[in-house]
């Protein structure tokens, strides 16, 4: 007896060894494939022109080179990083070779705080700015891999090595389908400068910035390298139409367009009862504008009746302009069977009212940029249009109760007092 004991409590602890070595190898082949750490190469322009001393009150260079430094310090722990510069050795006037002056100072991949700051620190305001080079350096230093790229140029100029003109550089880099994104930097850019930047951004999908402080350039390359540790949904193009019944069907999803100066352009959504649209849009005034300007995006019916709007107005100097839109569709209280309830179309109006100089070309149009949301509704959805108090009701009628019993119980002990006074 004490035998069989003996041997059914080896067998069960055999058993269990067995499970216990098995169960992490079923759970390793089970395991996702680890994902490719995103990289990440950023551009700096180390030519004469960055010695003007118009940031902050010291040189562009010492505003990149602490930017920088904070930039250094806040960069995620998967993301691999390197550097490239252009202009930063040869100061002499022989073209040819200023042209081919960029290098690249660290190299992409895991990141040494110390050793990349001590690089930085090592640049001197020095030659020409072969922009169209760089970016062709740079995409040479990030290929490989199915890894999320990104370029980041930080420049105070235009290309000064023409005619490799870095626009049709950056659609070339696009055309190759390799998923690479350039986002640009203008320091206190003048009007050719943005000009081109901004078609560097457009070409493959990334944005332009202009910088005049440096608190603004170090917020926003920390922006970059974020968004490349997680990035973000690829617009869509699109073509909004005259008519809301010409419009174009969105879904959710962020979406481009142009828009010239003073057009109003439709989109339609479907929204079903209990779903709520939220919708948002930016117009990128990515030439000389006009003060007084204005974006306008409303949502209406088929009919024309307006739902709600958003709209945002400016004076001066802008680079963007956004507004934004909530309609949260009521439920049906009384579903007729198992028929699907009917969606309700609505159509989404974006209009702006910038204007331009003479001089200013009109077209192409601004870059647009639409997103659109459709997310289950609050329980008790109401119209916004009706004051948009959605759950606020709750909070409403229970006020007004407190109100109301705080009324009774004051006029029940003033008229306690009245009362006592009058018997004394």
């Amino acid at each position: 007896m004490i035998t069989r004991k003996r041997l059914a409590t080896g067998a069960f602890a055999l058993l269990a060894a067995l499970t216990a070595a098995l169960l992490p190898t079923s759970a390793a082949a089970d395991e996702p494939v680890a994902k490719e750490s995103p990289k990440v190469e950023l551009v700096l322009d180390v030519s004469g022109s960055m010695r003007a001393k118009d940031i902050d009150g010291k040189s562009r260079m010492s505003a990149a080179k602490q930017a920088f430094n904070e930039v250094l310090d806040a960069v995620p722990e998967e993301v691999r990083l390197g550097i490239r510069t252009l202009g930063a050795d040869y100061p002499g006037p022989d073209r040819k070779r200023g042209c081919k002056d960029t290098r690249q100072l660290y190299p992409v991949g895991p990141l040494d705080r110390t050793e990349a700051k001590t690089a930085v620190a090592t640049l001197a305001p020095t030659g020409w700015t072969p922009i169209g080079p760089a970016l062709l350096g740079a995409a040479e230093d990030l290929e490989g891999g199915d890894a999320t790229r990104r370029i980041v140029l930080i420049t105070d100029g235009e290309d000064t090595c023409a005619p490799l003109d870095p626009c049709e550089v950056a659609r070339k880099i696009a055309a190759k389908g390799i998923h690479l994104v350039i986002d640009t930097l203008g320091l206190v850019p003048d009007a050719k400068t943005r000009q081109q930047l901004t078609c560097i951004a457009e070409a493959t999908g990334g944005t332009y910035t202009s910088v005049h402080r440096t608190d603004e350039l170090s917020r926003r390359v920390k922006q970059l390298v974020d968004r490349a540790a997680d990035p973000v949904v690829t617009p869509v193009g699109t073509k909004g139409a005259a008519r809301c019944v010409d419009a174009p069907q969105l879904k959710a999803g962020l979406y481009t367009d142009r828009e010239t100066f003073g057009e109003h352009r439709w989109y339609r959504v479907d929204l079903l009862p209990g779903q709520e649209l939220r919708a948002s849009v930016s117009v990128s005034a990515d030439r000389a504008v006009n003060n007084d300007y204005g974006v306008l995006l409303r949502a209406v019916t088929l009919h024309g009746r307006e739902i709600v709007r958003g709209s945002e107005a400016g004076d001066g100097r802008t680079d963007v302009i956004s507004t934004g839109l909530r309609y949260p569709k009521p439920d049906l209280d009384d579903e007729p069977g198992d028929a699907k309830p009917a969606a309700e179309t609505v159509c989404l109006q974006v209009s702006n009212s910038f204007s331009a100089p003479p001089s200013v070309a009109t077209t192409p149009g601004m870059p647009i940029e639409l997103t659109v949301d459709v997310v289950d509704g609050p329980s008790a959805a109401s119209d916004v249009a009706a004051f948009g108090l959605g759950r606020g009701w709750w909070l409403l009628g229970v006020l007004v109760l407190a109100g109301f019993l705080a009324g009774l119980l004051w006029g029940w002990v003033s008229r306690w007092r009245v009362a006592v006074w009058r018997t004394n």
